[in-house]
């Protein structure tokens, strides 16, 4: 406490740096948006007649058709099909999030982008383009369908960046580099700082200080203008 006490401008120095150059990064950035769609696996044919037909063997399927949403061939296809420029799809890829919710039939896709229509419009096309693909490479009378049940909307607000989140964990974590910082000063810092300090180190003992004064700016042009006309 001692230390952290002689050395608090210095945490509250860093604190403030950290943050707010956090804060400055962050609202650099552009926002950017995200739009969701829900795509609900099931099959054609009414009656149970393998694994696939039940509820387990379903849910099965669904985490395999989860697997295969962020492909290239999926990808592709949408860049095809809302005519992006060539090389998009490794961009589409690097923008879209699946994952499966537990103990269903359904896949949740995400994408991100700068621009909230676009994002909206590539999360459909992903859809669309999922299930024109399933609907492909699954035929008979159980065939397996990935119907999208609830398409994306223009998103209304960012995802990111949150400004106030960054701040608070720059905060946090420019206290303990603060702390950190004046730690490493006191152990570099050979100066005696006390009377006692002196005494233990050099082992005499103290017989008087000299206080420290300082002497103010109009005392000071007093006693240069009297030096002067004492030498004249």
């Amino acid at each position: 406490m001692r230390i952290l006490l002689r050395r608090v401008t210095t945490i509250v120095l860093v604190m403030v740096v950290v943050t707010g150059a956090t804060l400055g990064f962050s609202l650099y950035q552009p926002p950017t948006y995200e739009a969701s769609i829900k795509i609900l696996v099931g099959q054609k044919s009414s009656t149970i007649t393998n694994l696939g037909g039940d509820v387990s063997g379903l849910q099965e399927l669904t985490l395999t058709v989860a697997r295969a949403v962020p492909t290239t061939p999926v990808a592709q296809a949408v860049v095809e099909q809302l005519n992006l420029p060539k090389g998009s799809a490794r961009e589409v890829l690097k923008n879209m999030s699946v994952e499966q919710d537990p103990g269903t039939m359904i896949i949740n896709v995400s994408y991100k982008d700068t621009d909230p229509e676009r994002a909206q419009k590539i999360a459909n096309a992903i859809g669309e383009v999922v299930s024109q693909k399933i609907s492909q490479v699954s035929l008979g009378a159980n065939a397996i369908t990935a119907t999208v049940w609830e398409p994306a909307t223009i998103p209304q607000t960012p995802v990111s960046p949150d400004p106030v989140l960054y701040s608070i964990i720059a905060l946090v974590l420019g206290g303990l580099l603060g702390v950190a910082l004046a730690v490493l000063l006191e152990y570099v810092d050979d100066s005696w700082d006390s009377p006692e300090e002196v005494e233990e180190i050099s082992g005499v003992p103290t017989f008087g200080v000299i206080p420290r004064f300082e002497v103010s700016m109009n005392k000071k042009v007093k006693a240069l203008a009297g030096r002067r006309g004492g030498d004249l």
